[in-house]
């Protein structure tokens, strides 16, 4: 099969990492490509909470976020599975906006900014070969590229063909998770973000965009089996033991027909190169959910990336010397919430860890003040 393009980079994963480094890419003047399987605008499974560390940079790529109206987010409520809550103010803070609404204006945005789209396109593979990048894609599309990223986000095709290591690990406690995601009118404070605990997992909820509130909860796929793989049985039998729960579920008015789900959800550690791809966003390494803030680490990776990236392509660094800074660069930004979030995680599996965790913070403030700047960065 002939080779149909030659592009400068490659971006496979249109989510906020992709987009976001293929707008800076074809601003810097390189001729870029991404694909994404998916036709926008579209639902992903997302807490949809971003951090404010994020908002000048989005705002830099061209989002009019002042004009939208969008819910700042001042207040975290943390709840254990019995509904004993620890109430705390976030520092830096946040804004909710859904994925549907935040993509899609991105995408239009890269499309303005000269980037080829090729969605409803899933890459089968990507060879390096010679110093180039031969990505091969459905329905029968053969492109080249001098760079190529990895933004496909929290599992992939790509990562099971490529036998990633923390595709082969075992189930257990980092790994073989469940997301499920709804829309809901609910009155819930605009800027509040609550975290309810149940046995084996957490849901979160938040305000967005036109008066809509984002419930997102993750629990173990095992869960799941035990309760005959019915996501309403899970609901019924499990989180409704938390009565701050019950109260949401039963009370609100849900927006989706059927929730959106994910599964083989992994928080182990992942490369943030393979191959000589760079990986950004949940594709190098994914925060647990509890630290409400994977959707600015993200935006964050994509910056550090096209930085190496162009430092490549106006020939001051040679590949070797990309990557080893790449790699460096996401340790220094990203090492230390990753951690943090494992170890939040490893709280979630038993009622008793989750209700500790939560002691924790409502009588020692300064042990949840450190938690919670852990898991959040600077402005960038």
């Amino acid at each position: 099969m002939m080779v149909d393009n030659r592009y400068d980079i490659a971006i496979v994963g249109g989510g906020l990492a992709g987009l976001s480094l293929a707008i800076q890419s074809a601003e810097a003047g390189y001729n870029v490509a991404l694909f994404e399987r998916e036709q926008y605008p579209f639902h992903k499974v997302c807490g949809e909470y971003i951090s404010l560390e994020s908002r000048s940079f989005l705002e830099r790529l061209g989002l009019p976020l002042a004009d939208w109206d969008l819910p700042i987010i001042r207040q975290l409520y943390l709840s254990d599975a019995s509904g004993n809550a620890y109430t705390a103010r976030l520092p830096l803070g946040g804004f909710g906006v859904s994925r549907f609404t935040i993509d899609n204006a991105l995408y239009e945005i890269a499309q303005g900014k000269g980037v080829h789209v090729f969605t409803q396109t899933k890459v089968q593979d990507v060879q390096f070969q010679n110093n180039r990048f031969i990505i091969s894609a459905d329905p029968g599309k053969r492109v080249s590229a001098f760079i190529v990223a990895g933004t496909f986000g929290k599992r992939s095709n790509l990562d099971v063909k490529w036998k990633r290591p923390f595709v082969q690990q075992p189930p257990g406690k980092l790994n073989n998770y469940v997301g499920i995601k709804y829309h809901i009118r609910y009155d819930h404070p605009e800027d509040v973000i609550a975290l309810h605990n149940f046995e084996d997992g957490y849901c979160g909820i938040s305000r967005i965009e036109d008066n809509k509130c984002t419930v997102c909860y993750l629990t173990t796929a095992a869960s799941l089996q035990r309760h005959n793989n019915s996501i309403r049985q899970v609901e019924e039998k499990v989180l409704f033991r938390n009565p701050h729960l019950k109260r949401i579920f039963t009370e609100a008015t849900f927006l989706y027909e059927q929730p959106l789900a994910i599964s083989q959800i992994s928080f182990a550690q992942k490369a943030a190169v393979e191959d000589h791809i760079l990986m950004v966003g949940d594709a190098a390494g994914m925060i647990a959910p509890l630290c409400g803030n994977g959707m600015s680490m993200a935006l964050h990776g994509s910056k550090l990336a096209f930085e190496q990236i162009n430092a490549l392509l106006q020939q001051s660094v040679t590949r070797k010397v990309m990557e080893d800074n790449y790699r460096r660069a996401w340790r220094q930004h990203f090492r230390t919430r990753l951690a943090m979030g494992r170890i939040l995680q490893s709280f979630l599996g038993k009622e008793s860890r989750a209700n500790i965790l939560v002691g924790l913070m409502r009588y020692f403030p300064p042990v949840a003040r450190q938690i919670i700047r852990s898991t959040h960065g600077k402005p960038f």
